[in-house]
């Protein structure tokens, strides 16, 4: 056998552009608005491989809802999650702030990708339950969880109901179908997964919906979970959220300049949609086919929703490292909050002036809940959580020695 006395090379993917650079995003296949098929729900996840690879997208460039997948939608609702998309953004920006104020420790924004937990949260029923990663406070405000409540979680305040235990922006609410968010990537996965498992173990009608970054499509728990879900059909929505950057490593470094990450649903058998993420109708179609699919018994199903982070990965990340500068305004598929706005435009439900009224009612709201969750305590002033409050809610009755270490605190106090 002939010997190759060429070196061997090492390939580190690249993003497209890097700072100092125009953005380029050459890299994305965008079909037009319209043009992808939708099969019936009960479509074996082998006749619908392409659609892992196309883009599901309903709203065409000048606002009009086109296409098979075209949800029947009212504009009430509609309005509704423009307002909450909107609120999300008004409270990022604020809370944001308040951070760089020193009044919490940490924030981690979501503009660019507020219509995949808006529109999701709005479209499952209650008692279904969310696995959220860090980036989806959308859904606790699309269903008017109180802005004070979540406030006083990242100022770790008197009034958190977590008691300080969690980091910032780690809700918990049973309440709202929101389970307590875990900081590990992909723990998600496999929670949703289990979560779904035991709703259809008992005979019940929920089904669960777990939320992971592209990034995290590298870690275990993510194939361990799509092994459970194709084995056992669990009735589960896999989203994985493609906002093209973990933390500062480019999509590709997770494999996805070499497919699609909802292609990866397809070696397990598990049908798989690749949805435009930014488009507010499409994310709604994509939500209702899959949780049709889950509550009638046909199982899991994994989307990608392909969007961009526009913000920070947290306070404590610089992206002009290592980015262009405002790449995102260059990004294709627009703003999910202006696309959403021109599509209400468009059929004679919107306009600037109602625009700019409710841009500033939410602005107001969420000053006011700032004001008050400020009242109850941030870290500028001391007034955190009771800290007693560590021994608390780990045991349904606390053990002698935690006693003893709590009387000893407080007398050392």
């Amino acid at each position: 056998m002939e010997h190759n006395d060429d070196p061997l090379r090492f390939h580190v993917p690249a993003p497209s552009a890097r700072p100092g650079e125009e953005p380029d995003f050459s890299y994305l296949s965008l079909p037009a608005a319209g043009d992808t098929r939708r099969p019936e729900i009960d479509v074996d996840s082998s006749e619908i491989r392409d659609l892992a690879d196309g883009l599901i997208r309903v709203l065409a460039d000048d606002g009009r809802a086109v296409g098979p997948w075209e949800p029947d939608i009212d504009a009430d609702d509609l309005r509704r999650g423009l307002r909450a998309m909107l609120t999300t953004r008004a409270f990022d920006d604020r809370m944001l702030r308040a951070q760089r104020q020193g009044k919490s420790s940490f924030y981690m924004g979501s503009r660019g990708e507020e219509a995949v937990s808006v529109a999701q949260s709005l479209e499952l029923a209650e008692g279904d339950m969310y696995f959220p990663t860090y980036r989806q406070q959308g859904w606790l405000i699309a269903r008017e969880w109180p802005l004070v409540d979540m406030m006083c979680q990242l100022f770790s305040n008197e009034k958190d109901r977590l008691h300080g235990r969690q980091m910032p922006v780690m809700y918990s609410a049973k309440d709202a179908g929101f389970f307590t968010i875990s900081g590990n990537l992909a723990t998600q996965f496999v929670q949703g997964v289990g979560w779904a498992m035991a709703s259809a173990i008992s005979g019940d009608t929920r089904i669960a919906s777990a939320v992971v970054g592209e990034g995290a499509t590298a870690e275990a728990d993510f194939h361990h979970a799509l092994t459970f879900a194709a084995t056992f059909q669990a009735p589960v929505i896999l989203n994985v959220v493609n906002n093209q950057w973990a933390i500062s490593s480019f999509q590709g470094i997770a494999g996805g300049d070499e497919s699609t990450f909802a292609s990866r649903a397809i070696g397990y058998g598990i049908p798989a949609l690749r949805v435009d993420g930014n488009d507010y109708l499409a994310v709604v179609a994509a939500s209702r086919w899959a949780a049709e699919r889950a509550r009638t018994n046909r199982g899991p199903t994994l989307i990608e929703w392909v969007t961009y982070r526009a913000s920070a990965h947290s306070s404590s990340d610089d992206p002009s490292k290592y980015r262009p500068h405002d790449e995102w305004k260059s990004w294709p598929l627009g703003d999910p909050v202006e696309r959403l706005a021109a599509h209400l435009v468009s059929i004679g439900e919107w306009d600037d002036d109602r625009q700019t009224e409710l841009e500033t009612e939410v602005e107001q709201d969420v000053k006011a809940a700032a004001k008050e969750a400020e009242g109850y305590g941030t870290l500028l002033d001391g007034h955190l959580a009771d800290r007693r409050a560590i021994f608390e809610d780990v045991f349904a009755e606390m053990p002698a020695h935690l006693r003893r270490q709590r009387d000893e605190m407080e007398r050392l106090a």
